[in-house]
């Protein structure tokens, strides 16, 4: 994490710039992503965005639910900076520089909400922990949608959804910064898991109405609603 650290507090002026060039249809995965909130635009939610990032995920949020009191979670000051200049209009959020796979909800939220970020824990076993704690995180009909880079269910797919992430790349950059930089950088910092075992992995925890809300190949938005009463009681 040190090495993701230094990263985006290097690139976090540049951040939006560049996550418009690698990440296929960001704006529609944000869209996805904010879309699946069920809750009436008057309503006084409480959203956790963690590694949020430059804060593009909690203004889209703001923007759909004025009302909305988001904490903005993320590792690196500079990122933090960002988004607290791109949400400055704003006087409620709320606003915290640190690992997210460390901290301990302290209260529940409605709303708990990633982007590009949860792809950085290292093993399946530390997803799977972090997704049973931000399930108790959770208040009673809260709902959990990660938008993040996953992998295929086998070998050919996977070989498939580079590829496609390579062509949709070489569209603003050159094939010799995604070679020597972007591709390299995927495989030294990236973690990412298969996306169904994911959905799995949620529903054994027992998140429900599990779903895949938008996919382009490697990357995705998916999550679930904590029920007001636990699955199988």
């Amino acid at each position: 994490m040190d090495n993701v650290k230094k990263h985006f507090e290097d690139e976090a002026k540049e951040f939006d710039e560049i996550i418009l060039k690698l990440i296929p249809y960001y704006s529609e995965m944000v869209e996805a992503l904010v879309s699946a909130i069920p809750f009436d635009k008057s309503r006084t939610i409480k959203v956790m965005d963690l590694g949020c990032g430059t804060g593009t995920v909690s203004k889209q949020i703001k923007l759909a639910f004025p009302k909305a009191i988001i904490s903005c979670m993320d590792i690196a000051q500079n990122m933090i900076e960002m988004a607290k200049s791109k949400l400055a209009e704003y006087s409620d959020p709320h606003y915290m520089v640190e690992d997210f796979y460390h901290y301990q909800f302290t209260e529940e939220y409605d709303v708990i909400v990633s982007s590009l970020a949860l792809h950085h824990l290292l093993t399946d076993n530390d997803k799977k922990a972090f997704y049973q704690k931000i399930y108790q995180g959770l208040a009673v009909n809260g709902v959990f949608y990660n938008a993040d880079v996953i992998l295929g269910s086998r070998d050919y797919l996977q070989e498939l959804y580079m590829d496609k992430w390579r062509e949709f790349m070489r569209r603003h950059v050159t094939e010799e910064e995604i070679k020597k930089k972007w591709i390299p950088t995927y495989y030294e910092e990236d973690r990412p898991a298969k996306l169904i075992e994911q959905i799995h992995w949620l529903e054994e925890i027992g998140f429900i109405d599990v779903d895949i809300l938008w996919k382009y190949y490697n990357f995705a938005v998916y999550g679930g609603v904590r029920p007001a009463m636990p699955v199988g009681v």
